[in-house]
């Protein structure tokens, strides 16, 4: 029984949407131009921008009086409730179940929101466990915790598959820990030369599939 190491934003549950309706709503509660939603989503990185750091571009591109953590909080708590599990992502993850793999989730991120998504999204009942770079001291991609999302199921990382959208977090993290990897480009080209994904596919269900016919 192998385990599917599996990244959470924008591979099992889309950030990248969820990020744009709590966006625009923001933007519209404040009376910003629609358009500036193309500013907001840039700023954001792709989440890679720290939520601080971003509450700040905000209060300072439209003078906001409001203290930075309650613009932190919204936007914690505007993605999450926007955050919705794909009923075909459910049905991959019982797939590769039946199949004898033992998916389990790892990323990065804060335990007050990352668990807050698997959880009322019930992605919770199709993944064996998960593991939290707050909780657990350490971030993709080190090797480190991929080691502990392999002892929180007790099971050992030989054999197991990283699926994931980061090149660095998820691709550069298999390769530091020496497993196979699917990278979800995502309408992206393959661009580092220090180490490349096993496989590449368009989506979860994709990648799925991939490592199943492995």
């Amino acid at each position: 029984m192998p385990l599917l190491l599996l990244d959470l934003d924008n591979t099992l549950l889309d950030r990248a949407g969820p990020f744009r309706r709590w966006g625009e709503r923001f933007l519209d509660g404040i009376g910003a131009p629609p358009t500036d939603i193309d500013w907001l989503v840039s700023v954001d990185a792709d989440g890679l921008t720290d939520r601080w750091d971003l509450a700040d571009a905000i209060r300072d591109r439209y003078e906001l009086r409001v203290p930075s953590i309650d613009l932190v909080e919204d936007l914690h708590d505007g993605v999450v409730a926007q955050t919705r599990l794909d009923p075909l992502t459910a049905c991959a993850l019982r797939i590769a179940d039946d199949a004898g793999w033992v998916p389990v989730v790892v990323c990065n991120g804060t335990v007050r929101v990352e668990d807050a998504k698997i959880r009322r999204t019930g992605l919770d009942q199709y993944v064996a466990d998960w593991v939290i770079s707050e909780e657990a001291g350490v971030s993709k991609p080190n090797p480190r915790i991929f080691a502990l999302a392999a002892q929180r199921v007790r099971m050992p990382l030989r054999g197991a598959w990283v699926v994931g959208d980061s090149p660095e977090a998820d691709i550069g993290g298999a390769a530091a820990v020496g497993l196979p990897s699917v990278w979800l480009h995502r309408g992206r080209t393959w661009s580092d030369v220090r180490f490349a994904p096993s496989r590449t596919a368009d989506g979860l269900i994709a990648a799925v599939a991939t490592v199943l016919a492995r």
